[in-house]
């Protein structure tokens, strides 16, 4: 019996005993928690529950650029020039393609026979400069100011050789390329004036008729006869859905260019005019029908 009562018998006797077991028994979960939490924080991190920053991953994110031929562009190196079909693509097939405006369709030789007669020095000479013929008008440069001659070049024998001409494709020479800060800052500085220039009087207002006269060189041709979906001069049924657009878009379309459903405007008609200009003009062709 003795025996028995002894294995039953508590470990903890004295009241000491039993405050160290409670004690015990709070401190070291605490300090369990504790180191728990240390190792955690302490161990290697790759992001927020990610391994966005490892290298791998970074390299994969730049790999574009790095491995698959992209370059970034030197802002200060000549300009590459465009093959003609990419020009063709990019600013004549709006009229070309399917014969707008007058403008001869890619591909068909009877309306190239004549003009391809003519030599593709007259040709280039007209797509650069602007022409206005009895079918239609070409915009300089298709509209777009920024091509270089050899670009504009280039498109005229894509478009003559895809419609019986054999002409010899132009070499396109890299553009010179702009001045840079260095070469800027390396040259001699312009003689200061001797005196203070006046100040220039406030520029005039464009004349009453400048709109008209912009409209006789630049326009009349699209916006007489309607073509290439040209709202015609006078034709409120055409202008009036135009004119609620408001002035600052349709200022916008003729002087950026537009192309929409029914056809497609040039920048500025393809003429040399000032923005100005152009906004005397669609207000010349506005107040028609008002």
């Amino acid at each position: 019996m003795s025996d028995a009562h002894n294995e039953h018998e508590s470990v903890i006797k004295t009241p000491k005993q039993l405050v160290a077991a409670v004690i015990a028994a709070f401190v070291v979960p605490i300090v369990c928690i504790v180191l728990l939490v240390e190792y955690v924080a302490n161990a290697p991190k790759t992001g927020a529950g990610s391994a966005a920053q490892t290298e791998e991953a970074i390299a994969a994110r730049i790999r574009p650029v790095a491995d698959e031929g992209y370059t970034l562009r030197d802002a200060n190196a000549p300009k590459q020039l465009q093959a003609g079909v990419d020009v063709y693509k990019a600013a004549c097939v709006a009229c070309h393609g399917a014969g707008v405006a007058g403008a001869p369709k890619v591909g068909d030789a009877a309306a190239w026979t004549g003009r391809i007669s003519q030599g593709l020095d007259v040709l280039v000479s007209h797509a650069v400069k602007g022409y206005q013929g009895k079918a239609g008008i070409m915009p300089a440069k298709g509209g777009n100011p920024d091509l270089d001659d050899a670009e504009v070049a280039g498109a005229v024998v894509y478009m003559a050789n895809q419609s019986g001409a054999k002409f010899k494709e132009p070499e396109l020479k890299p553009a010179a390329a702009p001045a840079t800060p260095a070469a800027e800052a390396a040259a001699p500085a312009p003689a200061a004036p001797a005196a203070a220039a006046p100040a220039t009087a406030p520029q005039t207002a464009l004349a009453a008729d400048t709109g008209k006269k912009v409209y006789d060189t630049a326009c009349m041709a699209c916006h007489t006869a309607g073509i290439a979906g040209a709202p015609k001069l006078g034709d409120k049924a055409a202008w009036a859905p135009r004119i609620k657009q408001g002035s600052a878009t349709l200022y916008e379309h003729a002087i950026k260019g537009f192309q929409g459903k029914a056809g497609v405007m040039p920048p500025k008609g393809g003429a040399n005019a000032s923005d100005e200009e152009v906004k005397a003009a669609v207000d010349y062709m506005t107040a028609a029908v008002k």
